[in-house]
């Protein structure tokens, strides 16, 4: 097996090639890290309003967190779904405007902590991802690709790290499996 530089930063192996099998096999190993990285995340923004909402007295507060939990693996949109539930519930429940703001506010409170630390961190952790990258990269395919940049970001920078990780191993003079 022997490397060759190609000048531009990256290397070309020659001698081994992997099969497309292979590609297939790394790449679904990527998206797993990916989607536990992704439950992990879920897990906790349902926990954060779990215990927002029991502190607000907002009434069917594990309902709620539940479906916050499951609509947090919809990139951008399923945050705003999961705080219909509760802003409608405050509102007809207590019958004022105070109470469904104070629900707003929790939104964004999990919003700003889940989009600038738990996800980056997460991905970092699980998927290899750097904190930086997971936070700029969404940002910059959302301007490219407004819908699928957006929805696709995070996928796509679990399999491009493990890709990286991998030829960074092989560099290094290892099997290049992770």
């Amino acid at each position: 097996m022997e490397i060759c530089n190609c000048g531009d930063g990256g290397a070309l192996l020659i001698g081994r090639k992997m099969d497309v099998g292979g590609h297939i096999r790394f790449t679904g190993g990527a998206l797993k890290n990916w989607f536990i990285a992704q439950c992990l995340d879920s897990l906790a923004v349902g926990i954060l309003w779990l215990a927002g909402l029991y502190f607000l007295k907002v009434p069917w507060a594990p309902l709620w967190s539940l479906l916050a939990a499951l609509f947090q693996f919809v990139p951008h949109f399923g945050p705003v779904l999961g705080v219909i539930g509760p802003a409608l519930t405050a509102a007809f429940h207590w019958g004022d405007w105070e109470h469904p703001l104070y629900v707003l506010m929790l939104y964004a409170g999990i919003v700003v902590v889940d989009g600038f630390l738990l996800q980056p961190y997460l991905m970092k952790r699980t998927a290899k991802v750097p904190m930086w990258a997971s936070i700029v990269t969404p940002l910059v395919l959302g301007v490219v690709f407004p819908f699928w940049g957006v929805l696709l970001a995070p996928p796509l920078l679990a399999i491009v790290y493990a890709y990286r990780a991998r030829r960074q191993g092989m560099d290094r003079g290892g099997s290049g499996l992770l």
